[in-house]
């Protein structure tokens, strides 16, 4: 396949391109400033873009297979995260290019809540609201979009470097959470899981979640 990663240089991202390469897929690697090329892997094409752009979006989605975005904005910048999605769905409508998107967990339920989303339990840290609410509004972009193909993936509570297994599960609109009553994966294995969809799409215009 041949794929576009933005957010190409990200701590999620990095494993995601790595991931792909490991595949045997053809990535684009896509960073804003170039500066940062030398972070990307050498078999990777190296190039600089801007996904809240949708030209850019369109020109890096053109002939590709997927594009797949793991972009964050930085603190006090929340709300890039809507416009981004916006211009990265635009683009992609244009094209007609699969979109995988890494998202956030804060709107999925919480097990034995009645109904309560991560970000509306009570020991929810508030310094964390802004992009929890911020992936929320990404979301709700994401569903509005009529002309786009677009999968969502919320990642668990922990989502952390750590070891490749190749192991976990699949959920939808509700967090995974283990016999020990923890949420978790480790960034290698959300890699493998985003991969895993990217080949056999299971997922369409809708939101779904991975754990151990």
């Amino acid at each position: 396949m041949r794929v576009t990663v933005f957010g190409a240089a990200g701590a999620v991202g990095g494993r995601v391109v790595a991931e792909a390469l490991s595949r045997g897929h053809e990535v684009t690697a896509v960073v804003r400033d170039p500066a940062r090329f030398p972070l990307l892997p050498p078999a990777a094409h190296a190039r600089a873009g801007d996904a809240s752009h949708v030209e850019d979006v369109a020109a890096l989605s053109a002939g590709q297979d997927l594009v797949i975005s793991a972009t964050r904005p930085a603190p006090g910048h929340e709300a890039d995260l809507v416009t981004t999605a916006k211009a990265l769905l635009a683009g992609v409508a244009r094209t007609g290019v699969r979109l995988l998107l890494v998202g956030g967990a804060a709107g999925l339920t919480v097990p034995g809540t009645g109904g309560l989303t991560v970000v509306e339990t009570p020991d929810f840290p508030p310094s964390w609201r802004p992009i929890a609410l911020a992936c929320n509004a990404q979301l709700e972009v994401c569903r509005a979009e009529p002309g786009a193909d677009w999968a969502y993936l919320s990642p668990p509570a922990l989502l952390e470097p750590g070891e490749r297994t190749g192991r976990y599960r699949v959920g939808g609109d509700e967090l995974l959470v283990d016999a020990e009553g923890t949420s978790a994966i480790s960034m290698e294995d959300f890699a493998v899981a985003l991969l895993d969809e990217a080949e056999r799409p299971r997922h369409h215009r809708a939101r779904f979640t991975v754990g151990y």
